[in-house]
């Protein structure tokens, strides 16, 4: 079953999109030479995606692919995205990091608030990352946070909404004993749930630990 303009009904594949992104491009210009790909189809009022797909690996010229705001639940293949810094994928449906190998050598900032997201496995692998932003999953498990310790270049992080904040809070803890629990565990963060990491709560976070 399929709507007026010859797309499926109940979803869009990154294909699909890929070529919508086309026609809406000025004349000579070409999606596989964009830097900075969105594939949003709430603007185009298309159905949303849900799988990621090969027609993806084209993008190899692309430093920052935005996936958001879909119903993507697993991360597919990223091979041919040589040049990726940025992979934003917020508010989809990912219950797990997974395929991430093919841009371990240059992703720097991974965009992932608003999943499914229990365990950060595999997590590792991005030894360039940078930035992390991953609110609003369902990660209880402090030992999760403790991952992120192998990561030599991050510097921020966005964690809060978590099952573990949501939980630590409800146990009579406030902002600032949540905050120092996390900077025990990574105090090389430079920015925090958006807030920066001052002097003073590093050395009292160290004096914690």
């Amino acid at each position: 079953r399929s709507l007026d303009n010859g797309y499926p009904s109940s979803m869009t594949t990154c294909k699909d999109a890929l070529k919508k992104l086309q026609e809406t491009l000025e004349e000579g210009q070409k999606v596989e030479e964009l830097e900075d790909v969105r594939l949003c189809m709430v603007p185009w009022q298309m159905p949303l995606i849900t799988k990621m797909d090969a027609s993806l690996n084209t993008l190899k010229k692309c430093k920052h692919l935005r996936l958001s705001s879909n119903q993507i639940d697993r991360i597919g293949s990223l091979a041919g995205l040589e040049s990726l810094e940025i992979l934003s994928m917020s508010r989809n449906l990912l219950k797990k990091l997974e395929n991430l190998d093919a841009v371990a050598g240059t992703l720097k900032q991974l965009w992932i608030s608003y999943n499914n997201l229990i365990a950060l496995n595999g997590i590792e692998k991005l030894q360039h990352l940078e930035v992390l932003y991953m609110s609003n999953n369902k990660v209880h498990d402090i030992k999760e946070i403790e991952r992120l310790q192998t990561l030599p270049k991050l510097h921020e992080l966005l964690f809060k909404g978590n099952a573990f904040h949501q939980r630590f809070l409800a146990e009579g803890n406030d902002e600032k004993a949540y905050r120092l629990e996390i900077l025990m565990r990574l105090p090389n963060l430079k920015v925090l749930d958006g807030l920066h990491v001052d002097d003073d709560e590093r050395a009292e976070a160290q004096a914690r630990s």
